[in-house]
């Protein structure tokens, strides 16, 4: 079975979650650091992904706190048009406003610390992203853990 991964994009580290084989839960995979232009980065993610069937990819969309899109939102359009043409899947932008507040929230309440959490807040930002993704995608109520 085909399934989901779930990108939060960055300018130094790029956080994956894939979704089980029944597309309804989003979990955690890898964080890849990135040392170059979009095409670099997306080669990098198809790499760690090259053992997975990905039928979509679910971007985030760095959008302002108002709704419009910046430099970053182009950034990440960038990205996934040269993520689409090396994973050959349908990629899809989500709104990922608070997902990175709402993944440090939940590793400082689990009490992370150290070296590996900024690496880790990027595979929980994924991992948020994707599961209100699927979450949409079955018709289901996502509520926002960023409170």
């Amino acid at each position: 079975m085909s399934r989901i991964v779930g990108i939060d994009p960055g300018e130094v580290r790029i956080g994956l979650a894939i979704s089980d084989e029944g597309q309804s839960i989003a979990f955690p995979r890898e964080t890849v650091a990135v040392r170059g232009g979009v095409e670099e980065a997306a080669r990098k993610v198809q790499e760690a992904l090259a053992d997975e069937n990905v039928e979509t990819a679910v971007v985030g969309l760095p959008l302002r706190l108002d709704g419009t899109e910046g430099e970053a939102a182009r950034r990440a359009r960038a990205f996934g048009e040269a993520l689409r043409i090396v994973l050959d899947a349908e990629v899809v932008y989500w709104d990922e406003r608070m997902t990175t507040v709402a993944a440090e929230r939940s590793l400082r309440e689990m009490g992370r610390r150290g070296s590996r959490r900024r690496e880790v807040v990027d595979q929980s930002a994924a991992t948020i992203l994707l599961q209100g993704y699927l979450d949409a995608k079955k018709g289901r109520a996502w509520t926002d853990p960023s409170g």
